[in-house]
């Protein structure tokens, strides 16, 4: 083989490593490069304490969705969800954020109302529940608060 040959074989090689580099890069990075199927929705929560931007939405253990932005509102915090368009919450829905294992990863629970009118691309959801705090219950345990 030739020293040309040599080189345009260790280049092709180099190239195709820094092509799946990358995609594996955006596919871990949650990043949408592509148009998606997805639409947005809110829900005010009190506190979100360990939740983070990216983090998973689930319903009934499948991924539905992720968490698009967290921002300050008032005293809350307002959470943007990002949803497959599969999926459409009833008006009545509650979005719960819930720990993976004991000390795991926070992500977000929704719970499908029961309500047949739903929340369109836009909307709020009105029902949610905080993260439980740990702390705070093995303080209350500990110091006998817990009744």
């Amino acid at each position: 083989m030739s020293q040309r040959a040599i080189e345009l074989v260790v280049g092709i090689f180099v190239l195709a490593g820094i092509i799946v580099l990358g995609m594996m890069s955006v596919r871990l990075g949650g990043l949408n490069l592509l148009p998606s199927n997805y639409y947005n929705v809110t829900a005010k929560f009190t506190t979100v304490s360990g939740l983070r931007q990216g983090a998973s939405i689930e319903m009934a253990g499948v991924n539905v969705g992720r968490v698009q932005s967290i921002t300050l509102s008032g005293g809350d915090a307002m959470v943007t969800l990002q949803l497959d368009n599969s999926i459409k919450l009833s008006k009545d829905s509650i979005a719960s954020i819930r720990t993976k294992g004991v000390l795991g990863e926070k992500y977000i629970r929704l719970s499908m109302g029961g309500s047949s009118s739903v929340i369109k691309p836009g909307g709020k959801i009105r029902e949610t529940e905080p993260p439980i705090d740990i702390e705070k219950l093995i303080g209350d345990f500990i110091f006998g608060k817990v009744k």
